[in-house]
């Protein structure tokens, strides 16, 4: 790809496959093309700093370029006030914000904005402060969002804007404001994030062949491919898998009539979905194991929020780090694969067993008290 100091144009372009196997049309995907300086030159004009780039405003700029009113606006790079006072949208730099004039800085001693004091809605309770990207975000999101995937009713553009904002965007914004993941000093640390990936476009102290408008272009490309997966694979894969979901939690008593054992009948990205759901429906008892099928069939333990290792019930420690005979006999369930060390699933060579396995589990867990 030839870079070159102009505009471009942000070109969608979605697969075949992709048309037939959702219902979402994405228009705006994938790839930007860099085009010639002999273009036309737009008159809107997105402003943000010149010298070293970050991901923030790198994103900011393209997730506004995804935008009709500002897919041919040229980006003007400086941290001349005179010169982003002729902008018509500043992102990163000029010391303000304020959305009714388009200014989108967020390096203010006084600035403490977070999702929950821009979007305003219940579920929306992050309060790490937001970076220009959290800020365009925030601003321009849905419309964004509608833009990529304009089939999308309200409710699940709402339920994509709030995925993306807590997978992709919040990592962004949290990294950019340097604030930790964790309390204490890490084990490890990561240096392939997208934010560290962007940072090494950046101009070295002894790099004499490279342009830094190419390099920001560079970014732009880089951050964009990723910000239209986090869009695409949200409405393509983890959205839809939210009716096989709820279709399975409606059915849990015809699985077990406890209704703490449900029954999946694809391996999907079920955890996030189970937690709404069961909000949502005032769930009670709450549910303690999935069986799905995934070459044989497994039986795993609900965790008691997203993102922890603590399962509801676990399966029974007797049977953790057994495998075939060894664990069947010990179970006293027929065609039992494995259990792992840790307890939290396990496999059968059958539904029955699989749902054995998660009945015993779950009689045990209650004669305990769980």
């Amino acid at each position: 790809m030839n870079c070159i100091l102009s505009t471009f144009r942000v070109v969608v372009q979605t697969s075949a496959n992709i048309v037939k196997s959702t219902n979402y049309r994405f228009h705006k995907l994938n790839n930007i093309l860099l085009h010639q300086l002999t273009v036309k030159m737009s008159s809107i004009k997105i402003g943000t700093h010149n010298g070293t780039f970050h991901c923030d405003e790198v994103l900011a700029c393209y997730m506004l370029k995804l935008l009709p009113e500002y897919k041919d606006a040229t980006i003007v790079r400086s941290r001349d006030q005179s010169i982003l006072d002729t902008c018509d949208i500043v992102v990163d730099v000029g010391g303000k914000y304020d959305a009714a004039t388009h200014r989108y800085d967020h390096h203010m001693r006084d600035f403490t904005e977070s999702i929950s004091t821009v979007i305003k809605k219940p579920g929306y309770d992050s309060t790490i402060k937001l970076s220009s990207a959290g800020l365009i975000y925030c601003h321009f999101g849905h419309k964004i969002i509608k833009q990529l995937a304009p089939e999308l009713n309200e409710d699940d553009l709402e339920r994509i804007f709030k995925k993306v904002y807590e997978t992709f965007i919040k990592e962004i914004d949290g990294i950019d404001n340097g604030v930790p993941m964790f309390d204490g000093e890490p084990l490890y640390r990561i240096s392939t994030n997208l934010s560290a990936r962007v940072s090494r476009l950046n101009l070295q102290w002894n790099t004499t062949h490279l342009n830094e408008e190419e390099q920001f272009n560079k970014a732009m490309v880089m951050a964009g491919e990723e910000f239209t997966y986090f869009i695409e694979n949200a409405a393509r894969t983890w959205l839809p898998a939210r009716t096989l979901v709820k279709e399975a939690i409606e059915n849990r008593l015809q699985i077990d009539p406890s209704g703490e054992i449900i029954e999946m009948t694809k391996a999907v990205p079920w955890k996030e979905h189970l937690y709404n759901i069961e909000t949502e429906l005032n769930i009670d008892p709450t549910i303690k194991f999935i069986v799905f099928k995934d070459n044989t069939y497994r039986v795993q333990g609900v965790p008691q929020q997203l993102g922890s290792y603590i399962c509801r019930i676990f399966l029974p420690e007797k049977w953790c780090g057994l495998r075939d005979e060894e664990l069947t006999a010990e179970a006293g369930i027929k065609d039992c694969v494995f259990v792992h060390t840790t307890g939290f699933i396990g496999g059968n060579k059958t539904r029955e067993g699989a749902l054995a396995m998660a009945r015993y589990a779950l009689k045990l867990g209650h004669d305990k008290g769980k």
